[in-house]
């Protein structure tokens, strides 16, 4: 169902889970076969292998010297605040950009063809606070196969904080939600830090779905992870500074880190031309192909920015990700080209904001149009977008 008509959803009750756990695709998946077919071909022509490149390893460097530079001197050398208020935010901001970067490629496994290596490079998730294995179950197969599905997608589920889907329950306060949940998108890391990890292991339950808990290797290397991280997180910090100044600039820290996050994610899935489908009520199934859903409820945003895409790590071109998880992301700008022409061909609908604030505004729209008492049916405001049917 699109989010055109929203004012027909329940404000007040939330609808039952799936009625299995394994939610299905249905229809003809000619046009994702012929998608690939296209992609793969395009890689042969110009010569390129899908992983391994090496500008990536290139980034990778320069990423993780930024990160250790500014923590060295944030804990080890800055003496007054104008020193580490530029630290806190390179920190912050190094620390995004190892998710975006390193561990979501490696995570996706579209860094290398070498299992190990991605392995590696997914881990940098664990020295930043969260956790890699979590994550592949919360994000790689939960998010990325169910996306803006209510009660399947997580990542789309802030509880009784937010309404991001027109499927989830109205709170009074959300009529205010468009104001006070950019503040809250700072706590996103803190939380994941903290609290949402250990939540998951404790109940064996992401979201709404199980997942199986890490054991052996898997369990080790998740215990690694945390200590690894509290101990830079906290335990340097306190050798050296005092409690009060280490939980300052540990939560100043994670909150640029957490809204950036946040925010790429949010201009991705959550605005106005991104859809909220749910399952048929009688099968229980998604009435359009795996492909198909993947367009319609995911945008591109600033696909000419190629500063912003070196920074996020070609997040701004979430479609084609979501299409070919295992293509490293350097090469998006050249898949989105085949991408679109493909869907203009199959009359299927490509949706991009032509910059980064013109999403911004697509988000806030959006959450005020979920957050208004009585939703209104109207046509979606003119937004700087390029839509190919």
């Amino acid at each position: 169902m699109s989010h055109g008509s929203t004012q027909r959803r329940d404000d007040t009750r939330r609808p039952p889970p799936a009625t299995s756990e394994r939610l299905g695709f249905s229809g003809d998946n000619t046009f994702q076969r012929e998608l690939r077919r296209r992609v793969e071909a395009d890689f042969r022509a110009r010569g390129c292998a899908q992983r391994d490149a090496a500008s990536m390893y290139a980034k990778t460097a320069i990423i993780l010297a930024a990160f250790v530079a500014a923590y060295i001197g944030l804990v080890f050398l800055a003496r007054a605040w104008w020193q580490a208020l530029p630290l806190t935010l390179l920190l912050g901001a190094t620390m995004a950009g190892i998710g975006f970067n390193i561990m979501h490629d490696g995570g996706h496994q579209s860094y290398s063809e070498r299992r190990w290596v991605n392995r590696l490079m997914a881990f940098t998730l664990d020295l930043v606070g969260g956790s890699s294995y979590i994550w592949q179950w919360k994000h790689a197969r939960y998010h990325h196969t169910y996306v803006n599905i209510d009660q399947h997608d997580s990542d789309i589920d802030l509880g009784i904080l937010g309404r991001l889907s027109p499927d989830q329950p109205r709170r009074p306060w959300h009529r205010f939600q468009h104001i006070y949940l950019w503040a809250l998108y700072t706590v996103t890391a803190i939380r994941w830090h903290l609290y949402g990890d250990f939540r998951d292991m404790l109940t064996g339950r992401i979201g709404e779905r199980p997942f199986e808990r890490p054991r052996g290797w898997d369990l080790t290397l998740f215990v690694l992870g945390k200590l690894a991280f509290f101990t830079l997180a906290f335990g340097l910090p306190l050798a050296f500074h005092p409690l009060g100044t280490v939980v300052l600039f540990y939560a100043a820290v994670s909150a640029v880190a957490g809204f950036l996050l946040a925010i790429v994610f949010q201009l991705a899935h959550v605005v106005e031309e991104a859809d909220f489908p749910q399952p048929d009520g009688a099968s229980g199934r998604m009435e359009t192909p795996w492909a198909i859903h993947q367009l319609r409820t995911t945008v591109d945003f600033a696909r000419d920015n190629r500063l912003l895409s070196w920074l996020i790590g070609g997040l701004n071109f979430q479609v084609e990700h979501h299409l070919f998880v295992r293509i490293s992301h350097v090469h998006y700008p050249a898949v989105a080209k085949v991408v679109e022409a493909t869907c203009h061909e199959f009359d299927v609908p490509y949706h991009a904001h032509r910059t980064f604030f013109a999403g911004i505004a697509s988000h806030y729209r959006w959450l005020r149009r979920l957050g208004a008492a009585m939703p209104a049916v109207a046509p979606l405001p003119e937004v700087e977008r390029l839509t190919a049917h």
